[in-house]
């Protein structure tokens, strides 16, 4: 009885046992939330970080292509005609003409003044010339950006503006004759439409010279202040600003990343809780009567499943945002090349506008020459009338760029047909010769008018015609065919080539955004073409398409009463 007394002593208690399991249990649970805790915040953290990089990179490339845009206007400036004459010679009449060339210049180029310093430092001529505060007669040759300027070509320095009290980059380059500056010609630019849209984001956008001093910021407060350092807590990325010796910062709260653990803990100790609650269950239902045993394997069967549904609904969620987010990436490449095109349309009206003058300069000296010559040069008569009609034809062509550089102005008339196809014709001319592409014309009465807008029209004609001449790019004899059916209230302009056809592959997504089959192409051409179309009243449609004969479309307009 003594030793059955002590055997019985030395084993545990049920209740022990019980306690031990449960802390046991509680030990693995918390191990487990700490554990999915840190790896769903570390895939959050490192989610959000690439997503700043991205934004950072996205808002590098725009103060890239603003800085670029300047500083050609300050490098076209300092070889101009005009502001060489000014600086040797500054009469009022030559200063007057170089203010009214910036101001013009400033407000094309959306930069904040644009103003000529002389030899000494002094403002010459300035885009706010017939301002209250006109910087003309303002002495600023204590800027570090005339001196440095004047020592090695050109500078830069963002500074607070001594008259207008506003914080802006000045971008300076000298403006040299033989060998030595005559003057300096500066470009301030102001950035406060980016930093307010910067202030509309989440995050906090900081831009730091190469000193560490803070000269953009989506908090004002922070302007000219040293780089404060990353707040605790907080998510941040870098990117350089290429040549500028810049660095933009993103920062951003950590706080999703951590409520990303906490759903992550959440779920974990919800989903921990649901197999407790089954596992118990199955410890009670083994005491009950076998009929309960079926129900409850199909219990844990069926919360096997939902597990498994969960997971693959992760799984696929994530997937998704992975392929949203380079999607994201990709859009914002394609729109920093649309902003580059966009600032090239520019420079190539603002040059047709400049090759006006010297182009009239030569008309007149050839008529002069031409009324000079004796009676007995028929060769120099001749050779000099060829001028002449060369000089014509580069009016035309430069007239019919700035008009198509020209801003739509939304309103829609009577449009005479004929002339749009030759504006359009003319301008895509120059390749056609070089391919030598047969060009078969309809006979379009010059009265043939439809209700469209001419810059826009133009606009579609051009993207039809350059895709026509890109698909015959080395193909055998080449050829345009543009047709015209003129039946009832809508005409049906038809333009055809002999190359190599779609296939059907870019057939079923012609007119869907970003799909090219050209590798420097955008996709955007013919679905801003059948949107200009719709508006018209009208529309654009591909004919039917074979592959290997060759690729037609229809632009349809209504008819001007």
């Amino acid at each position: 009885m003594a030793a059955t007394t002590d055997s019985q002593g030395e084993r545990p208690s049920p209740m022990l046992w019980r306690l031990t399991l449960a802390v046991a249990v509680a030990l693995a649970l918390l191990a487990a939330m700490a554990l999915t805790f840190r790896l769903a915040h570390g895939n959050a953290a490192r989610a959000l970080t690439e997503r700043l990089e991205i934004s950072a990179q996205s808002r590098v490339q725009t103060l890239e292509s603003v800085l670029a845009k300047q500083r050609a206007v300050a490098t076209v400036l300092s070889d101009d005609a005009a502001v060489l004459q000014a600086l040797a010679e500054p009469s009022p009449a030559n200063v007057a003409r170089v203010s009214e060339k910036l101001e013009r210049l400033q407000e094309q180029t959306s930069s904040a003044v644009i103003y000529l310093l002389d030899r000494d430092g002094t403002a010459i001529a300035a885009s706010n010339w017939h301002d209250p505060d006109s910087f003309v007669g303002s002495d600023y040759s204590f800027r570090s950006y005339f001196s440095e300027a004047l020592l090695r070509g050109e500078a830069t320095q963002f500074a607070l503006g001594t008259v207008s009290r506003r914080p802006g980059l000045y971008l300076s380059h000298d403006v040299p004759q033989r060998g030595e500056p005559l003057g300096v010609i500066v470009v301030k630019v102001e950035f406060d439409a980016m930093e307010q849209g910067w202030a509309q984001a989440a995050e906090t956008t900081l831009v730091a010279d190469a000193a560490g001093q803070v000269i953009l910021s989506s908090a004002p407060q922070l302007r000219f202040a040293p780089l404060p350092p990353i707040p605790a807590g907080q998510v941040s990325a870098r990117r350089a600003v290429p040549g500028a010796g810049w660095v933009l910062w993103i920062h951003a709260p950590g706080t999703e990343a951590v409520r990303a653990g906490l759903l992550a803990v959440g779920t974990v100790g919800f989903l921990f809780t649901l197999l407790l609650a089954g596992g118990v269950s199955a410890a009670r239902a083994r005491t009950r009567a076998a009929r309960r045993m079926d129900a409850e394997r199909r219990y844990r069967a069926d919360l096997e499943r939902a597990v498994e549904e969960r997971t693959r609904d992760l799984t696929a969620e994530m997937r998704e945002r992975r392929t949203a987010e380079q999607r994201l990436a990709q859009l914002q490449g394609e729109m920093v090349q649309a902003n580059k095109l966009a600032t090239l349309g520019q420079i190539t009206a603002g040059v047709a506008h400049e090759v006006n003058t010297p182009l009239a300069t030569i008309r007149l000296l050839a008529e002069n020459g031409r009324q000079m010559l004796p009676a007995e040069a028929p060769d120099l008569d001749r050779n000099l009338g060829q001028i002449l009609r060369m000089t014509d034809r580069i009016a035309q062509i430069t007239t019919e760029l700035r008009g198509f550089a020209r801003k739509a102005t939304g309103e829609l008339g009577p449009v005479a047909l004929k002339d749009a196809l030759d504006a359009a014709l003319l301008l895509t001319a120059s390749r056609r010769r070089a391919q030598d592409i047969r060009l078969v014309l309809p006979q379009i009465p010059p009265g043939l008018r439809v209700m469209a807008e001419t810059v826009r029209l133009e606009q579609v004609l051009v993207n039809l015609i350059q895709n026509a001449q890109e698909a015959l790019e080395g193909r055998p004899e080449p050829e345009i065919r543009i047709a015209l059916q003129d039946d009832g209230p809508v005409l049906r302009l038809s333009i055809s080539d002999n190359g190599p056809g779609l296939s059907p592959q870019i057939a079923a997504q012609l007119f869907t955004p970003f799909a090219t089959s050209k590798p420097e192409g955008l996709g955007l051409g013919l679905v801003i073409s059948q949107e200009i179309a719709r508006d018209f009243g009208g529309r654009l449609t591909a004919g039917p398409q074979r592959e290997g004969q060759g690729a037609t479309f229809h632009l349809d307009l209504p008819k001007a009463a």
